[in-house]
């Protein structure tokens, strides 16, 4: 659950809900709070309680003389497994892709670790983070791997950021370094380089960032020092010596060494040139010397085992240079923010050759060594590119970056769209993984539908305003603004007759649609709601709508005028086309114990009606059978994004699951 939408059901609920805003407290002995279900046989209908508040949901007929709140629910017979990462997290880390001797790339995003080989196109994951991870070492041996991640929480419990070990052919783990140690996150881990890899440096967030060294194999810290009280943004030990290690970050370049238990300090001297307010990345040179790049586009090279700088490559880029990397044969590449250039220069630091990266991509942030000849970019925009001199620039993972909510289905192709807060729209090949198209809009995105044709996509945005987009050319088929709140819903009718969009401004407004898809005219307006409106599903006839809201009501609509229907008789047995609703009689049982009401963020029902998975705010997917109406069923749960999750959906051929990231920004594409 996003804050906005937090502090609006708080806001909503009142007081007598502020005062308790973990979950887990409404379990405390004796008090009702965390009231169990009740079943009323008479008049048919289940209630549960969310945050004290009771929630009503009918049971169609035929389901009435069977049902009993005792019934154990099965768990699925299929299990998710996950087979694809889209995009990378190049938004606000760095040093974070490597090219592995098996051909495969590894980077992170969210909470899994991706091993990629683009030859292949095939992704192998390790699945060892319960958290977002920050950062990445590759061992000299180039199959041992480190990765570093951030403190989290799962149902409220705290998780210590630590560092993880493991083997990258094996995807084993093989060591857990420093749980309790380390403060809020590890941004910075490094393996030394010449005394076999023996030792491992880490820097935390503490306000301190303390850098610490340690003996991995035996999880053994040998010494620990404050490293700067301001941001440290690279640690690595000198190739050639293992008691050497450089860091860099906010005005400042310092050189440790190691002796003993003792971490003792020099500082870089920049003497006559100019002092950069960031040292953004370092490098080493064939001999030793110290290669860095800052924030005001110049390069230093910091004589071997020296802290002063012994030449200069001033203007290097314009802006910031975010990666160098000395290549195989001795030459280099440096990365550029503002400017997006790539650059190589000679073993003099002449410049040989440039090329841009363009604008939609994004400005670079980590450069990678493929095969002979051939560059992995990493950019701020959270892709990877490969690249060679002179102007080959091919994208090969792409993704968001900002909260991602927006996700629906091709209707009859194994295709699916996403929307962003970043105002980007994607439509994604599920096969190649790849866009096979990128839009931006004018608004951040919210929610998105397809036409039952599939010729048509509906997107929601964060400002009242929704438009249709042409599925085959991307054009704009129509815009419109309803209100000026957030469009948590676009949803076509079955019969493709109509369009509902659901509002934060309590409103669900209905358009008649013609032509395909590419007329619209306002139907109706269902007024009722008294908070923001959350899901909505239409029956298979098109003739109803069923909504939920922010503070727990679900009400049933006419469709055709919007009506308020207030007879269950009308609607207890009525067919619903998708059960994306997370309060009704089929989806309840998705609900754990004591939740607050806003942890369940999405649920999809699967196409041939035996799967309902779900997307949690603790970076859970869960799978369930379906009809999933026991209260507490039992479920599949997988992990692999970091923050809440936002969305879920199955393709039209219940082959795969897809699950979109609120904070990690990550799309996940799950085997059924």
């Amino acid at each position: 659950m996003s804050t906005e939408r937090l502090t609006l059901v708080r806001r909503e609920l009142g007081a007598e809900s502020l005062s308790r805003t973990t979950s887990s407290s409404s379990s405390s002995g004796g008090k009702s709070k965390s009231k169990e279900c009740t079943f009323n046989a008479e008049d048919g209908y289940v209630r549960m309680f969310l945050r004290g508040r009771p929630v009503t949901m009918h049971i169609p007929d035929q389901q009435r003389e069977s049902y009993s709140l005792d019934q154990k629910g099965a768990l699925p017979d299929r299990k998710l497994k996950l087979q694809w990462v889209y995009g990378y997290r190049g938004r606000d880390c760095r040093s974070n892709l490597y090219l592995l001797p098996t051909g495969e790339i590894v980077y992170f995003n969210a909470s899994v670790v991706v091993l990629y080989n683009t030859e292949e196109q095939q992704q192998r994951h390790y699945l060892g983070h319960n958290d977002d991870v920050k950062c990445l070492s590759v061992h000299p041996d180039m199959v041992t791997i480190a990765t570093g991640q951030v403190a989290g929480n799962s149902n409220g419990k705290l998780l210590a950021p630590h560092v993880r070990v493991w083997d990258s052919v094996s995807l084993n783990t093989l060591h857990v370094i420093g749980m309790g140690v380390f403060d809020r996150a590890v941004t910075c881990v490094a393996f030394s380089k010449s005394n076999g890899g023996t030792f491992l440096c880490a820097v935390d967030d503490a306000n301190d960032h303390m850098l610490s060294v340690w003996n991995w194999q035996k999880e053994k810290q040998l010494a620990d020092v404050k490293c700067s009280n301001d941001s440290v943004l690279a640690a690595v030990f000198h190739p050639m010596d293992a008691n050497l290690i450089v860091t860099c970050g906010k005005s400042h370049i310092n050189f440790w060494t190691v002796e003993g238990n003792t971490l003792s300090k020099r500082q870089g001297v920049f003497e006559k040139h100019e002092k950069p307010k960031y040292v953004l990345c370092v490098a080493f040179a064939e001999n030793g010397d110290a290669i860095t790049g800052d924030s005001s586009g110049n390069i230093y090279v910091w004589a071997k085992g020296g802290s002063r700088i012994s030449q200069v490559v001033s203007g290097a880029h314009e802006g910031g240079i975010f990666s160098v990397c000395v290549l195989k044969d001795g030459t280099m590449v440096s990365g550029g923010g503002k400017d997006r250039k790539v650059v190589l220069w000679d073993h003099a630091y002449r410049k040989k050759a440039d090329m841009e990266v363009g604008e939609p991509l994004g400005p670079v942030r980590a450069l990678a060594e493929g095969k002979p000849g051939e560059l992995f970019v990493g950019t701020t925009k959270n892709a990877i590119i490969r690249a060679a001199f002179p102007d080959t620039l091919t994208p090969i993972v792409q993704g968001h970056t900002d909260e991602l909510w927006g996700l629906d289905v091709h209707p009859t192709m194994e295709q699916f769209v996403t929307c962003s807060q970043d105002k980007q729209v994607h439509l994604w090949d599920a096969n190649s993984h790849q866009p096979l198209w990128s839009k931006t809009i004018e608004d951040p995105g919210r929610s998105a539908g397809f036409h039952p044709s599939g010729a048509v996509v509906a997107v929601g945005t964060m400002t009242g305003r929704w438009l249709v987009l042409d599925t085959d050319t991307q054009d704009l088929v129509s815009m419109h603004t309803d209100g000026n709140e957030i469009i948590s819903n676009v949803k076509y009718s079955p019969d493709g007759n109509f369009l509902a969009v659901a509002s934060h401004d309590n409103f669900v407004y209905i358009y008649a649609v013609t032509e395909d898809g590419r007329k619209y005219s306002r139907a109706g307006k269902c007024t009722g709601h008294s908070s923001f409106v959350t899901h909505l599903d239409w029956s298979a006839d098109s003739q109803h709508l069923v909504t939920n809201s922010g503070d727990y009501e679900i009400l049933f609509w006419e469709a055709s005028s919007g009506k308020h229907v207030t007879s269950m008789d009308t609607v207890r047995n009525q067919e619903w086309a998708t059960s994306t609703c997370t309060l009704s009689f089929n989806t309840f049982g998705v609900w754990p114990e004591g939740a607050d009401g806003t942890d369940i963020n999405a649920v999809c029902r699967s196409h041939d009606g035996s799967l309902l998975a779900s997307a949690d705010d603790f970076g859970k997917v869960h799978l369930f059978s379906f009809p999933c109406s026991q209260s507490r069923a039992p479920s599949h749960e997988c992990c692999g994004h970091s923050s809440h999750v936002t969305n879920v959906a199955f393709l039209h051929d219940d082959s795969h699951l897809i699950s979109t990231g609120g904070k990690d920004t990550s799309i996940l594409q799950w085997g059924v």
